[in-house]
């Protein structure tokens, strides 16, 4: 996987999106303002794919509003507890691969709360579509599927590796601080060695999107929920067999790549990461939370 949306089932990334700048994929100084507005970003997102209605728009924003709410308030004490524990982890000494697998494994811990949380919201929109906003959707997804793969697919083998290594450079960087030359060679054979990840990525995401699309047509039944809350939260099943495989081998991957960066570093490459760790843990010490 190349971006953290990657890691979402496909329509639903926008449900994500609040966890996504947990994880400091934006600027450390826009991360109070970003999260705030979250929600007006993922009603906007949403319409990429679909034209809402006024009142799937009102409806859309006040469930995302309380999904917000229950978000601050819940959920980023967890993230903060282990903030915490990350800067400790990587204030003296650099955190052995046990170390660096823990923190992965918290990381991941935190999707299937807010997954969960964000079905309502999703069932919510889903249900009320009409027959055209559905065509509408599907056409969308098709025309996003087409990009992607022109995008992702259009480079040679090599071209592609490369222009994942630099955009793992520049992700990776925002932790650690400039690559050093042994660790940019790190991170190029890394990303020579994800043969053809991009590939699967896509057909599960195609995948993912029809079987949406065939829950669609029957959005009025009574199963519908519970069949499209399984889509939400069992998505790599979903994705296939290729997809689940290549989630789990890029999971040890990237955990190796971390700690193979970290010893390849040296006492500022620590002194960033913790640096990091504390300019975000402030960030979100900040955030006042409104009562749900």
């Amino acid at each position: 996987m190349d971006t953290a949306k990657d890691w979402t089932p496909g329509f639903f990334k926008p449900f994500v999106l609040i966890l996504v700048l947990v994880l400091g994929l934006v600027g450390c100084s826009s991360t109070k303002m970003a999260y705030r507005y979250a929600d007006w970003g993922i009603v906007w997102w949403v319409e990429d794919y679909v034209t809402l209605t006024a009142d799937q728009k009102q409806q859309l924003n006040s469930d995302i509003d309380q999904l917000r709410q229950w978000h601050c308030s819940a959920e980023l004490p967890r993230y903060q507890a282990w903030l915490d524990e990350l800067e400790s982890d990587v204030s003296s000494n650099p955190p052995d691969k046990a170390t660096v697998d823990y923190h992965q494994q918290q990381l991941f811990s935190f999707f299937p709360s807010l997954l969960e949380k964000a079905t309502p919201v999703a069932v919510n929109l889903l249900s009320s579509l009409s027959d055209e906003q559905v065509q509408e959707l599907a056409n969308n997804m098709a025309q996003s599927q087409r990009e992607m793969e022109d995008e992702f697919l259009a480079d040679s083998p090599e071209a592609t590796a490369e222009a994942r290594a630099e955009r793992t450079a520049e992700r990776v960087e925002r932790w650690l601080g400039d690559l050093n030359s042994e660790q940019r060679d790190i991170v190029r054979q890394w990303s020579a060695n994800r043969g053809e990840q991009t590939e699967i990525w896509l057909q599960g995401r195609r995948n993912w999107q029809l079987a949406l699309l065939e829950l669609l047509e029957n959005r009025n039944a009574p199963t519908f929920e519970a069949e499209l809350e399984y889509l939400i939260l069992n998505s790599e099943e979903v994705r296939g067999e290729a997809y689940k495989a290549m989630m789990a081998e890029s999971r040890a991957a990237m955990s190796s790549l971390m700690h193979d960066l970290i010893m390849a570093g040296d006492r500022e490459t620590l002194a960033q990461l913790q640096d990091r760790t504390v300019e975000l843990n402030d960030d979100f010490e900040a955030l006042t939370c409104s009562p749900a």
